[in-house]
């Protein structure tokens, strides 16, 4: 076993983190009261986030995970995993923007998966920053449990018309196209009978905004008789649940690893402080009050990684995703219930900075309490995990 980072993508991470120095974080401090308030500027913000997603996509970070057909650099999961980590250590907002996973907005390898006559509306925009996209998969009756969809889709012709529900869909807003899984088959379900397709805007209808607990905040989508070309399909007929589990395998890498990043950053926050502050005559990390918690989450930073780092290895060595499957639920479940801990003693360090919106930790423990919960809560990582045991 070799447990090295490559030396490309070592320099590749340099190359990031300068990128993030000198394009983002200006933005960011320039911003940074946006994000404080109950209900931030969203008018304000969203050219800004654009923004940082087009000077990502120009550098070649954006998209770097797509091959190079499709506008990427073929960057391995194990190198996107990297850059996602840093962009979280980073702490600032605006970073989370300039590597597309996992962030549902950037484009997805599903869209690979579409005839290539439709790349150039689908595809190479979206690697280009150009246009954004989200994942429509969730659904008022179906969220965890997601072989229970009802959104229907029916072949007329030439065309499939698609009718339901999405909700809590990331980048719902402001999404130029949707991938959509709709029934195809109702008696075969997750059996072949749920297919994904690319919808344009123009062909849903958003509704209201759902304001959660985090900083970027869902929608809702309805598709009343929406009409797409027969050739929007990604894949194949009946195969949209089997291309979905594959495509989270690598994206539970991206959570953990987004997670991963986030608890380094609030305990390197509770570090400093708790070096800097004195408290009863002598520096508050001296206390084993305070020194104990922050050693505990420097152990569970460190089990973290390595688990990241592995799944990201199987996802690039293994071709079949169901035999990495407990490894994702694993990591899952592990990075982000223990990123959480981090986030949480690191904010008891800080005392009441540590309540601020304006300080370092508050934001990212929010974060991590939403990754505890979408694209598969805990719970049902432990199940898929207790399945893999037999139980």
């Amino acid at each position: 076993m070799d447990f090295t980072v490559p030396e490309e993508l070592t320099a590749l991470r340099q190359s990031f983190a300068s990128f993030l120095e000198r394009e983002v974080r200006p933005l960011e401090e320039e911003h940074a009261r946006q994000f404080w308030g109950e209900a931030p500027d969203r008018d304000v913000l969203a050219p800004v986030i654009r923004e940082v997603r087009r000077r990502s996509a120009d550098e070649g970070f954006y998209s770097s995970y797509l091959p190079e057909e499709a506008g990427g650099q073929d960057l391995s999961v194990l190198g996107t995993t990297l850059l996602v980590e840093d962009a979280a250590r980073s702490g600032m907002r605006l970073a989370m923007a300039a590597i597309a996973p996992p962030n549902p907005a950037g484009p997805s390898t599903l869209l690979l998966k579409l005839p290539r006559s439709l790349w150039d509306d689908y595809v190479f925009p979206v690697a280009r920053a150009e246009k954004t996209m989200c994942f429509a998969l969730t659904e008022p009756e179906a969220g965890s449990d997601a072989q229970s969809i009802r959104t229907r889709a029916v072949l007329e012709g030439d065309e499939w018309v698609i009718n339901g529900h999405k909700h809590y869909i990331t980048n719902g807003e402001n999404a130029d196209f949707a991938i959509v899984f709709a029934l195809t088959d109702p008696d075969k379900r997750a059996a072949g009978g749920i297919t994904a397709f690319v919808v344009p805007s123009d062909q849903f209808r958003r509704g209201k905004l759902q304001w959660n607990i985090s900083d970027s905040h869902p929608a809702e989508l309805f598709f009343d008789d929406a009409r797409i070309p027969a050739d929007h399909v990604i894949g194949e007929v009946g195969m949209g649940f089997f291309e979905a589990m594959a495509f989270l395998n690598a994206g539970r890498a991206y959570i953990g690893a987004q997670s991963l990043g986030l608890a380094e950053w609030c305990l390197g926050a509770a570090v400093d402080h708790a070096a800097k502050r004195t408290a009863f005559g002598k520096p508050l990390g001296k206390n084993q009050g305070v020194s104990f918690p922050l050693a505990r989450s420097k152990a569970d930073i460190e089990a973290i990684r390595w688990l990241v780092y592995h799944l990201a290895w199987r996802v690039d060595s293994e071709g079949d995703p169901l035999s990495i499957m407990a490894d994702a639920s694993i990591t899952k479940f592990y990075a982000t219930e223990r990123a959480y801990e981090v986030a949480d003693r690191a904010l008891q360090v800080l005392g009441g900075m540590g309540l601020m919106r304006e300080g370092p930790i508050e934001r990212a423990l929010r974060h991590l309490r939403m990754l505890r919960v979408v694209e598969g809560a805990s719970e049902i990582q432990l199940l898929v995990i207790a399945r893999s045991l037999g139980l």
